[in-house]
């Protein structure tokens, strides 16, 4: 949800040109096209553009038609640093927008509301160029098929590149002259696209074998690994959690070798070098943990202060660019965030009592934050010197490194660090705030609420569940429409802190139900509320309704009932979030646990097989799916051939007693603090007329021990014996 980093993009036409920040355009504004009545802030944001835009639906579709004009289609998203530079070169220009205006119908489409016509045009930006990214410019045929793109262009010819006017009378010449040929082309484009981007089982195939793709998978993974920084691959690096998860089940299913341990050491270096580099704000969050559970009340503090909104929702992002000073008249990418190394000497000057001799408090923060007075940033990777001068804060030495050097003990250190970090946040705050994209989206509010719910789990923070519960009654209230029983994509701040949906609200996709739904599973799992239950359940039977390919099997991103979509594609890569049925084939798996309908693991299988070549060839472009292959192979392959809800699953892990009860408290943070890939928790509280008794009866054979909580570990379709000490619940929890 940070857009902290440059947008992940390939870029197009990028070389010789200079750079254009965003600058501001003080009093009333001279054009006004139709995107001022939409909702979403990055739409919003070309409301006054002289391009006449549309947003993407009939009425610009129907233009084009009547018009016979092409259209020409950009996607961004509002926190995207190129997307603000090409709007500046290009879109704001008079003579650029009526050439636009002449000449094709304009849409403009925020791929954070519209993830379907994103995916299914960078699918032909991808194919067609061998990269991808934000602005994603594309040129269609009145009937919607693409024919030529690429994402950022500048406005101008250059020696090496050719610019944006000049593309856009190309095509408009190609049209008046060469028309049959442009429709013949994107017609043989489009079958190539339907034929290359398919996913289907092929003949009888079943799941991969777990063992051997999840070792592939650890294979490339290890090959592609920093040593030196942690991540995978060279850099721009970008955060993917997914490589992560796979790592700790890796590890958790091979403890004792040596693979198992690398594993550990990779995810954990990782995590490390990120929280000690410049994407973890080093001033806007102070606290005084363990490390790891450090960072993590870090993140969930920024979320909370600047991502909150007032109703319970999590809004979509924070711009990377933002303006240095309330007198600034351009903004610079990463201006809230650096700092040049006079503006800390006149921030810290203070002398360090016990300190060597002269050195100061500033002596002290720079040497710790690599802060350099010519600026620490490559000027290699600031082709434009944004950040000439500039520092990003990143920790450099260990603590006690760093008070060695300056005589101090380590104690003293970090009372130093923590007072230059309050001065400051202080400093920062009187700085403008980056632009708010305070859009909220169903799946993006989903895998928040499971980060929240998954810290109070671990960190034992009640605070944290109650955080995630709160949103997800948000999502409840505003993103689930209990007449159809569907979820809504998204909805957006109002005036008076109030929350709006659009004029026609946006239908949820694939991620908007799998996110959600686990993010359900996540929270009944901390809070024992069983409401939470029942909803993902009912969430689980209407995304099998909208989505799944009886036919080809597994689940499209999109539902068959819209006809502008070209294309009904299923994702199959994971990447900065993991791909939708990577989820959800563990979500149901989980599903089937909680109410033993067994078809939901037919369905995690036929998924699995869908996807068969592409895991056991290439799964590192699959770690999420990989993963949920070891659980599928691990716990509940066998599922499939029992009576529904009539015996104990393998992975269930149940806790008779009472949730308050302290006894049962113990059990629970006992389970919270193993990890074990393939558990679902669930609590027996005796009420044999309850949702989880309906669901599975065999709950009503376990019983207390003694009157104490007592748990239950299940394997082989039976129970393990009752188990009421700790210590004995951890030893049965291991892998």
């Amino acid at each position: 949800m940070l857009a902290s980093l440059r947008c992940g993009r390939r870029y197009t036409f990028l070389t010789g040109i200079a750079a254009i920040s965003t600058v501001g355009t003080p009093g009333p504004p001279r054009h006004t096209n139709r995107l001022i009545n939409e909702k979403s802030p990055y739409l919003l944001q070309h409301a006054h553009n002289p391009v006449d835009w549309y947003p993407w639906g009939q009425e610009a579709f129907d233009k084009a038609k009547t018009e016979n004009k092409l259209i020409f289609l950009s996607v961004g998203y509002s926190t995207c640093h190129w997307c603000h530079v090409m709007e500046e070169e290009s879109f704001k220009s008079k003579e650029i927008g009526d050439i636009m205006n002449e000449h094709f119908v304009c849409i403009k489409v925020d791929r954070e509301e519209r993830p379907d016509v994103d995916k299914v045009y960078m699918t032909f930006v991808q194919a067609t160029s061998g990269g991808g990214g934000w602005p994603m410019s594309v040129w269609l045929t009145p009937d919607l098929k693409p024919f030529a793109g690429g994402t950022y262009f500048p406005p101008e010819d250059g020696v090496n590149h050719v610019g944006f006017r000049t593309v856009l009378l190309r095509i408009a010449e190609q049209w008046k002259e060469n028309k049959d040929a442009l429709l013949g082309s994107s017609q043989r484009i489009l079958e190539a696209l339907r034929h290359t981007s398919e996913i289907r089982v092929q003949g009888q195939a079943s799941p991969p074998p777990a063992k051997e793709v999840m070792d592939t998978c650890f294979q490339q993974l290890s090959r592609s690994y920093d040593e030196e920084y942690g991540g995978f691959s060279k850099c721009p690096k970008f955060p993917s959690p997914v490589n992560l998860n796979f790592l700790f089940t890796y590890w958790a299913l091979h403890q004792t070798t040596p693979e198992g341990a690398r594993a550990l050491q990779m995810a954990l270096h990782t995590l490390k070098m990120m929280a000690l580099g410049g994407i973890h704000d080093h001033i806007g969050q102070i606290s005084g943990d363990e490390f790891f559970a450090d960072v993590v009340r870090d993140i969930l503090l920024y979320v909370s202060r600047d991502l909150s909104d007032q109703a319970g929702g999590f809004y979509s992002a924070q711009d990377a660019d933002s303006y240095p000073t309330a007198t600034s008249r351009e903004k610079r990418e990463g201006a809230f965030c650096v700092w040049a190394a006079k503006e800390l000497r006149a921030l810290l000057p203070d002398p360090v009592e016990g300190a060597t001799e002269g050195t100061t408090l500033a002596d002290v923060f720079m040497h710790h934050y690599g802060v350099k007075e010519a600026g620490n940033v490559d000027p290699a990777r600031d082709p434009y010197q944004e950040l000439k001068g500039k520092n990003v804060l990143i920790v450099r030495c260990a603590p006690e490194l760093t008070a060695a050097k300056f005589g101090l003990e380590p104690g003293r250190l970090s009372t130093l660090l923590q007072e230059c970090q309050q001065r400051l946040s202080s400093a920062r705050a009187q700085r403008p705030q980056p632009h708010l994209d305070t859009k909220m989206l169903a799946a993006w509010n989903g895998l928040m609420i499971s980060g929240f719910a998954q810290a109070g789990a671990a960190l034992s923070e009640q605070g944290y569940v109650s955080r995630a519960a709160q949103a997800a009654a948000f999502l409840r209230t505003h993103l689930f429409d209990p007449d159809s029983g569907k979820l809504l994509r998204s909805c957006y701040q109002g005036t008076h802190n109030s929350v709006e949906q659009g004029a026609v609200p946006i239908q949820g996709f694939l991620e908007d139900y799998v996110f959600v739904i686990q993010a359900l599973f996540d929270l009944y799992e901390v809070s024992l509320e069983q409401g939470w239950l029942e909803w993902a359940l009912h969430l689980q039977h209407m995304q099998d309704k909208l989505f799944w390919d009886p036919k080809g099997f597994a689940y499209f991103s999109t539902e068959a009932s819209d006809p502008s979509l070209l294309l009904r594609l299923k994702d199959d890569q994971d990447g900065a979030e993991p791909a939708p049925n990577s989820v959800a084939v563990t979500n149901l798996l989980r599903a089937a646990c909680y109410s033993g309908h067994m078809d939901w693991v037919e369905k995690a299988g036929k998924i699995l097989a869908a996807f068969s070549e592409r895991l056991q060839k290439i799964p590192i472009i699959l770690p999420e799916m990989v993963r949920a292959t070891a659980v599928f192979h691990h716990t509940l392959k066998q599922l499939c051939f029992l009576p529904p809800a009539t015996y104990p699953l393998p992975g269930q892990v149940v806790i008779c007693g009472d949730p308050q009860g302290e006894d049962t408290k113990e059990m629970l943070h006992c389970v919270h603090s193993v990890f074990s890939p393939n558990k679902v928790l669930m609590v027996a509280d005796g009420d044999n007329a309850g949702f989880l008794y309906r669901q599975l009866p065999f709950l009503a054979s376990l019983e207390r021990k003694d009157g104490k909580a007592t748990a239950y570990v299940c394997s082989n379709f039976t129970c393990s014996l009752p188990v009421t000490s700790v210590q004995e619940l951890r030893g049965m929890l291991s892998p």
